[in-house]
């Protein structure tokens, strides 16, 4: 986890400062200058002395809850006031902060992350307020382009139409050499189907009266009399021949 201001995480990430204390001002200024060659965004949490200079990058960030500590340069080594590098550190800042701070002091003098949005630096939570370096705009393409409008302005001829719509967009999406397939839809009408006409099929022939049910007083031909020795089908021939009668 990078946690400084001068140990970066490769590029383009963007460098998350959690807590700086400061150090060399000249060691801030050659890092402040590297970030801006390589547009890198700067995200502020809390960021003491020197590091304050981040605040003078075109894609710098805080936090609503970030704490900014601004005071005077001073020699490390006689610890007297560097009133040069102070005001270099005082010009470096964006003219409303400059409004704000008014000059720098020996003691600290605290600028929070929501007093700083307030005038007008960016907030790292809103949507707009994270960049990546270096990312590219994704350009929409055809099929895209088609199902935003369809969602916008919905058409009327409903799924069909969409499918049209579709179908047309990926066919002209295409490789310019590669001639577009034709489109081909199919729509099937609802048609009620008429039932087959009804085919009258004839009645088998009559089979020829039997000898057990023929009344007595009506003439047998010849060709349907019993031969000598043969039997009716029923048993009871004069039982089915009265009953025949009745």
């Amino acid at each position: 986890m990078f946690l400084g201001y001068l140990s970066p995480p490769p590029a383009p990430a963007p460098v998350i400062v959690y807590k700086d204390v400061g150090g060399l001002v000249t060691d801030y200024e050659a890092q402040t200058e590297q970030y801006r060659r390589e547009n890198r965004e700067v995200r502020l949490h809390e960021c003491r002395s020197a590091c304050t200079l981040a605040l003078s990058l075109p894609n710098v960030c805080v936090y609503p809850d970030a704490k900014i500590k601004f005071h005077q340069a001073y020699n490390e080594i006689t610890r007297e006031t560097d009133l040069g590098v102070s005001a270099k550190l005082f010009a470096a800042y964006p003219a409303a902060v400059q409004a704000r701070l008014g000059y720098l002091t020996r003691e600290y003098r605290i600028l929070s992350g929501t007093e700083l949005i307030g005038l007008g630096m960016r907030n790292c939570n809103s949507p707009s307020g994270t960049m990546i370096a270096g990312a590219k705009t994704k350009t929409p393409s055809a099929t895209e382009i088609a199902s935003a409008q369809s969602t916008v302005n919905p058409n009327p001829w409903g799924d069909i139409a969409r499918k049209v719509q579709s179908a047309v967009s990926s066919a002209f999406s295409g490789a310019p050499q590669t001639p577009p397939a034709p489109i081909r839809v199919a729509v099937a009408d609802r048609q009620e189907i008429a039932p087959p006409p009804l085919i009258s099929i004839p009645l088998p022939p009559r089979r020829p009266p039997s000898l057990a049910f023929t009344p007595k007083d009506v003439e047998i031909p010849a060709r349907q009399r019993l031969i000598g020795g043969a039997q009716p089908i029923l048993a009871d021939t004069q039982f089915s021949r009265s009953a025949l009668a009745k």
